[in-house]
């Protein structure tokens, strides 16, 4: 420990604070507006390359990678240092950001979602690991608050400029604006990060890499497809599930028996760090919940337009780094758990407005449930990234920032795999029981006006009933993971009262 501040204070003699927090929130920043951007974006996306059945594809691909290596990036950053490991993070995120806008189908654009994800996987936890780094407990709750306004400004500017480049110029911008921010995010960390990293040889995790993927990957195949394309009880969706549990089971035996674990189990024994990482996981599956189909609802069933949609999105994240930055007050004055109680509650009234949202209520009803959920993100996001940096020491800080980043990028994976299926299924038993002859794609020609307008009134009253009917169930799932979250966090040790 002895040695880790001394290199901890060396770092912050040769590191200049306040340029590599801006290229940090630069980097972040890049990530945060893809975020708001692309959801805003995929309604006139799948309207220009079809496939509506793919929609949450786009989403899967590009969380499936995240999560697969935030653990990798993570682990890899405590070995090699911050600084190299998030620059090949970026690097790998902006040439998927150049193809993806090269996308001439729906296949394609998954595929380059994958690559943009495997960089994206780095970008969030060694941004938010550096800032664990070089600056102390005390500064960290009110820096956290400033890393989350990244998500308010990229709210406010990403759904507008997505909404204006989507109506006025061509979605394939939205993935192309990512470009100037990386480069000059790199050009900040190189000229004014120095760490001091002991040079020694590491036995790099492979073969546990590769059970995670292989994991986290049928998972989410099993979750998309089950119900949908396969039976649950089909020999694919079986196979699937005994794929998926042999692999994970081996995961763990390899993880316990490795020297340097890609997730060291040691650090969930914490019961605080335990727990901020379930709730990750909860949060993350009713974020991706909101935040993927939100848009569909307000476009598809209440004829809004791109613009009106991303408004709805962007007081999710305007009520997010708003929240954060209370976080890091509340932290110092009530504690980590009473601030984490009061975020669970904002999930829960957040949620309760998707579930009794209707299509008359507005695209103002749906603007404050996700303030609400913007909130209750913040509060409970802040609080956990805090505490688990104050828990562990420079060593373990990138590993245990990064399981925190990937229990909410799982729960993100999950979350669309989960909920996309949710979707094409209710959807399909929806036209059945009616007895039409529509199918899921068809939910495709109400997120373009031109298409919409063709539509007979009878077919485009089915079409989105059919449509709030599904989301509907989909808001009830988020409802639930959000009560979950609230069960989990009273569980948070009475010691967590203390401020940090």
């Amino acid at each position: 420990m002895a040695a880790s501040r001394d290199q901890s204070m060396q770092n912050k003699k040769m590191t200049k604070k306040p340029l590599v927090l801006a290229a940090v929130m630069l980097a972040m920043f890049m990530g945060a507006i893809e975020a708001t951007i692309v959801s805003t974006a995929m309604p006139a996306i799948v309207a220009d390359l079809g496939g509506f059945t793919l929609y949450s594809w786009v989403f899967s691909a590009y969380l499936l990678m995240n999560s697969v290596t935030v653990l990798i990036y993570g682990k890899l950053s405590d070995l090699f240092g911050r600084k190299p490991i998030l620059t090949v993070g970026i690097i790998l995120f902006l040439i998927g950001s150049i193809l993806c806008g090269f996308a001439s189908s729906m296949q394609m654009l998954i595929i380059f979602r994958l690559i943009q994800g495997l960089g994206a996987g780095a970008v969030t936890p060694i941004a938010t690991t550096i800032v664990g780094d070089i600056y102390t407990p005390e500064e960290r709750a009110k820096v956290q608050g400033y890393l989350s306004s990244v998500w308010g400004i990229s709210a406010i500017t990403g759904p507008a400029i997505g909404g204006l480049l989507v109506q006025y110029v061509s979605w394939k911008y939205v993935f192309w604006i990512n470009i100037p921010l990386g480069i000059l995010s790199l050009v900040g960390l190189w000229l004014f990060l120095h760490e001091n990293i002991h040079r020694k040889k590491h036995e790099i995790d492979y073969s546990g890499a590769v059970l995670l993927t292989i994991t986290i990957s049928s998972i989410m195949f099993l979750l998309v497809e089950g119900g949908s394309r396969w039976t649950w009880g089909s020999w694919q969706a079986l196979s699937l599930f005994t794929v998926a549990a042999v692999s994970m089971l081996g995961f763990i035996f390899r993880e316990k028996q490795a020297a340097e674990p890609v997730m060291p189990f040691s650090i969930w024994k914490e019961r605080s760090i335990f727990i901020a990482n379930i709730v990750s996981l909860t949060t993350g599956i009713m974020l991706i919940g909101i935040s993927s189909f939100l848009p569909t609802f307000v476009q598809g069933v209440m004829e809004q337009t791109p613009i009106i949609a991303g408004f709805t999105l962007t007081t999710m994240s305007i009520g997010w780094p708003i929240a954060s930055t209370l976080s890091g007050r509340l932290l110092l004055n009530i504690g980590y758990r009473k601030t984490s109680i009061i975020g669970g509650l904002f999930l829960i009234f957040g949620g309760i407005m998707f579930v009794t949202m209707l299509p008359s209520s507005g695209p103002l009803w749906a603007a404050i449930g996700s303030f609400l959920i913007g909130c209750g993100m913040g509060l409970t996001s802040t609080a956990f990234i805090v505490s688990i940096q104050s828990t562990v020491g420079w060593e373990q800080r990138g590993i245990a920032t990064a399981a925190n980043m990937f229990m909410r990028n799982l729960g993100n994976t999950i979350g669309a795999a989960l909920l996309g299926g949710i979707l094409n299924n209710r959807m399909m038993n929806f036209f059945h029981e009616r007895n039409v002859s529509l199918t899921v794609n068809d939910a495709n020609k109400l997120l373009k006006v031109e298409e919409r307008g063709k539509l007979s009134s009878s077919v485009r009253a089915i079409l989105q009933e059919g449509l709030t009917h599904s989301l509907h169930t989909v808001y009830d799932v988020v409802l639930i993971f959000a009560v979950i979250s609230m069960l989990f966090i009273l569980f948070i040790p009475k010691n967590g009262d203390r401020s940090v």
